[in-house]
């Protein structure tokens, strides 16, 4: 287990295949939509506002490169899930939870659609995905979802722990539900940079390298700031997600808790074989603190989760992305998972942030009159959702009535979290309540049960 010559990149994005790079605005500058975030909510925003109308003049503005960000660092789950998963969807708007299930199932289908229209392969496998049991309670827990996803008409299977073992090796299965029509997995860098060249060729103008410094109202439209000019546009859709706004009033909407990841070196096919894993499907395990991992088009293993960091005041600088101590962990639970790989090197190791919110689903809306639209706080759910976000945001700036915009997760926002300086120490009370939780047996303390009670959203 060499962590050291891991190389502290994220691993979608260290290889050939970039586009651009493109240059940085230099002066001031027009555009009909101005799009802030070179991101998955940004680029599909460009790419639908394009295909509605090709003769909008669209600019993208990223204040780093395209997918810098959640775009270019998360493990590649592709779920059909707009509401954190089926059981906290079911908590939190029964009432409108089918209608919430087929509109998530659409956004999935049309996200295959747009690839495939325009050639693009993202190592798209729809294979759905696994989530196991690794403590006695989590057994209860995954068949009462089971009977949630049955009565959504999914392709759900229970396998019971020799059976997951058969499918998967690993001695630490106690079960697992398998569900396989619901999602499955991506390559979040070739998605991302194949989303850049769909908008470029529509027409789209993509500048880099370009932060938003300020968003000013104007008679006609906003004023954006950049170091190097101001960018007047009729509107602005913000798809900044987990980076701070340069709207300020979101700011108190998004938690920045940092996530880390592993990718291990290709593995041999006999290695490959000691697995199973013929479906290659996604897995999770079903604790508060919990694993995802998967397998790349190269044989690799992709390892992330458990650690989830927040940081006073909501750093988000690239520092952090690099943290020993949470590396080390991944990799001692990766060998507690499958043994038999012990002995497998780490080619790469990384962190990014996810854009919580309190409610674990993105938030919505308009400002300015109407002018400005966002869509942020996809909570680590947002390879797909990403999409039915930036429409939802493109049709509240047309204040356009569908069946998107009268959702209630759509018109009412989620809690904000208190400032700082008692931010910090509500996360971690938090945090170290989801850990407790997990060690009794996922009883649920008087903290946890009183958020339960407000609607937020940490029972996902």
């Amino acid at each position: 287990m060499i962590l050291s010559e891991a190389r502290t990149v994220p691993f979608w994005t260290d290889r050939p295949g970039r586009p651009g790079p493109h240059p940085a605005l230099t002066g001031d500058t027009q555009a009909d939509l101005l799009i802030v975030g070179g991101g998955y909510t940004g680029l599909w925003a460009a790419i639908i506002a394009k295909e509605e109308n090709p003769r909008a003049d669209v600019l993208l503005v990223e204040a780093e490169h395209i997918g810098f960000g959640g775009s270019g660092r998360n493990g590649g789950f592709v779920s059909d899930s707009l509401t954190h998963g089926l059981s906290h969807g079911a908590s939190r708007w029964p009432g409108e939870l089918e209608t919430l299930v087929r509109l998530g199932r659409e956004n999935l289908a049309d996200l295959a659609d747009t690839l495939e229209r325009h050639g693009i392969d993202a190592d798209l496998r729809l294979n759905g995905k696994t989530t196991v049991a690794v403590a006695p309670h989590h057994v209860a827990e995954l068949r009462a979802l089971e009977k949630l996803h049955r009565e959504q008409g999914d392709d759900v299977t229970w396998l019971d722990a020799e059976e997951m073992r058969s499918d998967v090796a690993s001695p630490t299965y106690l079960g697992g539900l398998r569900v396989r029509n619901t999602g499955g997995v991506v390559d979040p860098g070739k998605l991302v940079f194949g989303l850049a060249e769909i908008a470029a060729r529509l027409g789209v103008r993509l500048a880099e390298d370009t932060p938003v410094t300020g968003l000013t109202r104007t008679g006609s439209g906003v004023a954006a700031r950049t170091p190097f000019g101001t960018i007047q546009a009729g509107q602005v859709l913000l798809g900044t997600n987990a980076y701070p706004a340069p709207l300020r009033r979101l700011r108190p909407f998004i938690l920045p808790v940092w996530d880390y990841a592993l990718v291990t070196e290709p593995l041999s096919a006999e290695r490959l074989a000691s697995l199973g894993w013929a479906e290659r499907q996604g897995i999770t395990d079903a604790g508060n603190q919990f694993h995802y991992y998967r397998l790349t088009c190269d044989d690799r293993i992709l390892w992330g989760g458990y650690d989830a960091i927040y940081h006073f005041g909501g750093r988000v600088d690239e520092a952090l992305s690099r943290r020993d101590s949470s590396h080390r962990l991944l990799a001692r639970h990766f060998f507690e998972t499958f043994p038999q790989l012990e002995g497998v090197g780490f080619t790469h190791r990384w962190g990014g942030a996810i854009d919580s919110t309190s409610r674990f689903t993105a938030t919505f809306g308009t400002a300015m009159g109407g002018r400005i639209g966002y869509a942020i706080g996809y909570t680590g759910l947002g390879v797909a959702a990403s999409r039915f976000g930036a429409r939802v945001a493109l049709d509240l700036l047309a204040r356009r009535d569908t069946p998107a915009t009268r959702l209630s997760m759509v018109r009412r926002p989620p809690i904000p979290f208190p400032p700082e300086p008692l931010r910090w120490p509500v996360v971690e009370l938090t945090r170290r309540a989801l850990i407790d939780a997990d060690e009794r047996e996922g009883r649920r303390g008087p903290w946890l049960r009183l958020l339960d009670r407000f609607g937020v959203g940490f029972d996902s």
